[in-house]
């Protein structure tokens, strides 16, 4: 047991110190987990026998289910909503188009009966949510119309899809009894979201209501997570699909103690994301890989080059999307740990599989993440999507959930009544530390005797505010107002409980707002609206 403890500890610290590393190289995280787990496997350096695909669908199953509730729970809704239309015909439509290539492809070029045809196209049809969301988050790529919001949300919702189309694969070889076809989408999709919204607003209920302290919210939503997945599955509905919309129902409720919740989410996703690609490389035979890598090979071109191309221009073209942004949408479908887990399902399912399907989609994933992955961010800047005034991190969290800062900047300017007077002799609040003076192209440190000079950036120190009163932080774009563009803020009629803390320019600079502010197109008003309880 002790043994066990301690390989488990070792592996999750040379984990964290290889995705440090992963950023100097410019390789994703992820891949390095699958190698590390390649490394202590049986085919490794360290010879760990692990063979149990039971055990592993189990393990992987578990830990799906919290990257794809906090797929749901970490996204923005409101800054994703301009995107959603898009990828939730992605995640759909999109996961059958390229299903239904692959299978051909597979059926025609590789000689695989038709049914091992659809298997292997139902596998791997979804992208990655744990792929996209490192690659996403670690490069920090903004990209230009609402694109990281499109493969947020589409990676994040379409391995509910993809898991239906692989029951039906195995229903249709004769694993688990057969059954009609019809009802068994019918029940995938109605348990999934019913029972999942049901789970959510009970949540959202009890956590508004009951007053959790101590960790016990943390907990409790944990076992919610648990439950949406749980109670759509049992009674044949998806439990991914329960999973990703109690999420986004929960992550985007006013509730209590939200930030907290992101943070240990955010962690457990991460600690989630480490041991299924660890166990993964480790439940993998390296030397197995040379006699599949051909097949692999084809099929994984063939999905990069074809399948979510077609599938990508078919379904976007009613939107308007560019080319350009068609061809960034094609290279981010990568595919990863979630296809490997349901290639492990159908193996550890019985059916009866002429071929080493595991391997084949392992070697998939390998090459899908190892070189979309690591290209990704270098055809964002090729296509020029690229938007550097766009964060990344916006579709993921709000204002809210971000307060982390505990540094204020506080202009000094010509005839402010701090002019030529000591830091010592300025009434500042008493838990308030100035810790900065920026002076030109110089940084002062100050002391209670450092005079306040005109034209001085003074940074401060002030505690952390914990929003549980109701106050709300959200985004209005002027360009929803015409009638506000070229207007001081004076002017506008905003209701009284309604403040304008933070005007974001189209050029990426803010503005502190007072009354005589003018509004210019482009710009984004960040508001702070006062929920009467």
């Amino acid at each position: 047991m002790e043994s066990i403890l301690l390989l488990c500890a070792v592996v999750i610290v040379i984990c964290i110190v290889a995705s440090r590393l992963s950023q100097r190289l410019g390789v994703p995280a992820l891949l390095l987990f699958l190698a590390l787990g390649m490394l202590f496997g049986s085919d490794g350096l360290f010879r760990i026998p692990f063979d149990n695909f039971e055990a592993a669908e189990r393990i992987c199953s578990v830990a799906l289910i919290f990257i794809m509730f906090y797929g749901g729970f970490g996204t923005r809704w409101e800054a994703a909503r301009p995107a959603a239309a898009r990828a939730v015909v992605l995640s759909t439509l999109g996961v059958a188009v390229t299903a239904l290539l692959t299978a051909l492809f597979c059926h025609f070029a590789l000689g695989f009966s038709v049914l091992e045809s659809f298997l292997t196209g139902a596998v791997i049809s979804s992208t990655d949510a744990a792929s996209v969301f490192s690659i996403l988050r670690s490069k920090k790529l903004g990209l230009r119309n609402h694109t990281a919001s499109l493969l947020e949300v589409e990676s994040g919702s379409n391995d509910p899809a993809s898991y239906m189309l692989t029951v039906i694969a195995l229903s249709l070889m004769g694993v688990g009894g057969g059954g009609a076809i019809p009802w068994m989408i019918f029940a995938q999709v109605v348990f999934g979201l019913g029972l999942g919204a049901a789970v959510a607003g009970l949540s959202i209920l009890v956590l508004r209501r009951l007053t959790l302290s101590d960790g016990l919210d943390t907990i409790f939503v944990v076992a919610a997570a648990l439950l949406s997945f749980a109670l759509p599955a049992v009674v044949g509905g998806n439990g991914y699909l329960g999973a990703y919309l109690a999420g986004i129902l929960i992550g985007n409720a006013k509730i209590p103690h939200k930030a907290a919740l992101v943070h240990f989410f955010d962690g457990l996703t991460g600690l989630a994301q480490i041991l299924i690609f660890f166990l993964l490389g480790l439940l993998s035979f390296p030397r197995q890989l040379p006699a599949v890598f051909l097949p692999a090979l084809a099929i994984m071109v063939f999905l990069t080059f074809v399948a979510r191309p077609a599938a990508v221009f078919l379904l976007l073209a009613p939107f308007r999307c560019g080319v350009r942004q068609c061809l960034l949408v094609s290279w981010a479908g990568l595919r990863g740990a979630a296809s490997i887990v349901f290639a492990i399902m159908a193996v550890a399912s019985g059916a009866a599989i002429g071929y080493d399907l595991f391997h084949i989609v392992f070697c998939i994933a390998l090459l899908s993440v190892a070189v979309q992955g690591s290209l990704l961010p270098l055809a964002a800047r090729k296509l020029d999507m690229v938007d550097s005034a766009e964060s990344v991190s916006r579709t993921f969290n709000d204002y809210q959930d971000q307060r982390q800062l505990h540094l204020t900047r506080f202009p000094i300017g010509a005839g402010h009544p701090w002019v030529g007077r000591t830091i010592g002799e300025c009434e500042l609040p008493a838990d308030a530390l100035v810790v900065m003076l920026r002076r030109g192209s110089e940084n002062v440190i100050p002391n209670g005797d450092t005079a306040i000079q005109a034209g001085d950036l003074m940074v401060l120190s002030t505690p952390l505010y914990e929003d549980d009163d109701g106050v709300s932080l959200r985004e209005v774009p002027v360009a929803e107002h015409g009638d506000w563009i070229g207007r001081p803020i004076k002017e506008l009629g905003i209701p009284a409980e309604v403040l304008i803390v933070l005007v974001r320019r189209a050029d990426g600079t803010t503005v502190v707002p007072k009354g005589g502010t003018v509004l210019q197109q482009g710009d984004m008003l960040v508001v702070n609206e006062w929920e009467e309880t």
